[in-house]
């Protein structure tokens, strides 16, 4: 597949052994959020959970909150991404998108509590909002690489996988936002789809004029 994403060079052991930590640390906090919620955990928790100290907690995060919600983002990144992969080859990408969403839906009110715990964790401060944005960049860059075949045409640079990517993630915040206002008893998987109806993509980049 032709990648149209920038590629990172490769990072040191220290830089590597750092991101590794940090990953560990957010998957035992998203462990423990799923197993009973995160307002009951604490740090002790999630260091112990994780199997480091609290000063390698802090040097990674601010609060137990943004542990949480790096952990959820990262598993859920990575389950919606290999989704997409799954769909049927004759969908296009938002095809594609929306199908991923549909199967996420599927067990929706039997998860529903956690879904809304979710949402509003990621409302909990100001910091939790604005590190929600930016945990969503990484959505955004994996499901332009997880749509990009399904793209006609596509070149080098093309801008297309990355704007699916970001015009996704808008769709999803727009639906959680509108759920949150309707005191999460709405219908989130099927504002989720009224809001990705509205993307069109071209068929092909087109070109400068």
């Amino acid at each position: 597949m032709l990648s149209v994403i920038a590629v990172h060079p490769p990072v040191g052991r220290r830089e590597r052994n750092r991101q590794e930590t940090r990953q560990r640390i957010a998957d035992a906090a998203a462990r423990l959020a799923v197993d009973g919620g995160h307002v009951g955990i604490t740090v002790d928790d999630i260091v112990a959970a994780a199997g480091v100290g609290r000063a390698t907690f802090f040097r990674h995060f601010e609060s137990k909150e943004l542990a949480v919600a790096t952990g959820l983002s990262g598993a859920g990144a990575f389950v919606m991404v290999d989704l997409i992969r799954q769909a049927d080859d004759a969908l296009d990408a938002v095809g594609a998108i929306r199908w991923a969403y549909a199967q996420l839906g599927v067990d929706f009110e039997a998860l529903r509590s956690m879904f809304a715990e979710q949402a509003l964790l990621c409302r909990w401060s100001p910091a939790m909002v604005a590190w929600t944005l930016h945990l969503y960049v990484d959505w955004e860059i994996g499901i332009g690489e997880a749509v990009a075949s399904r793209l006609p045409g596509l070149r080098p640079g093309d801008p297309r996988p990355r704007m699916i990517g970001a015009m996704t993630m808008a769709a999803a915040r727009l639906a959680v936002d509108e759920w949150v206002a309707g005191d999460c008893t709405g219908d989130l998987p099927a504002l989720m789809q009224r809001y990705l109806g509205v993307i069109e993509v071209p068929a092909h980049l087109p070109t400068h004029t």
